[in-house]
């Protein structure tokens, strides 16, 4: 009897599980020690609002809710205090004067660099740790997973968490 797309999707090899949550974990480590690099500048809420605005641009601020899974309230707070810390700054949409729109001042920039450039310099780091043909195939493996999650996936995903069930 052949298997289903989702008894397929559910079944994992043994020990697969465990590998991509100790994978997430060191992942996840790498990006919140970037925020360390920023010396307290900003909170991880507040870095996922810059992030989203650095990948989307001047966007209005319900889409960057939508691309952060937050509710439109949530979003004006953090730019309330993204804007007072001068890395954000409010606009209006051209064609739709009340659209309010959000995007990074030159500080928030900086921010965003800054954090991304500690990320790729201990990846780099960590990856160094391993022979090159290693390199090759942890970059090809996590090229696959990438690919493998899509669109939903990520910081600008319409479903940051993945689509709803």
């Amino acid at each position: 009897m052949a298997s289903t797309e989702d008894e397929d999707t559910l079944a994992l090899a043994p020990g697969t599980a465990e590998v991509l949550q100790a994978a997430t974990r060191v992942l996840a480590g790498v990006a919140l020690r970037s925020l360390d690099v920023l010396d307290s500048a900003v909170t991880l809420p507040q870095f996922r609002l810059l992030a989203v605005l650095a990948d989307l641009g001047p966007v209005p601020s319900g889409q960057a809710a939508r691309a952060l899974g937050l509710d439109p309230s949530t979003v004006t707070r953090l730019a309330d205090r993204m804007v007072a810390a001068g890395h954000v700054a409010r606009g209006t949409a051209p064609q739709h004067r009340g659209v309010v729109t959000l995007e990074l001042t030159a500080s928030g920039r900086d921010l965003v660099a800054a954090a991304d450039a500690w990320r790729r310099q201990e990846l780099a780091r960590i990856m160094a740790r391993l022979a090159p043909p290693e390199r090759a195939a942890v970059a090809d493996a996590l090229g696959l997973l990438v690919g493998a999650a899509g669109d939903d996936y990520g910081i600008t995903a319409r479903y940051p968490a993945g689509p709803p069930p």
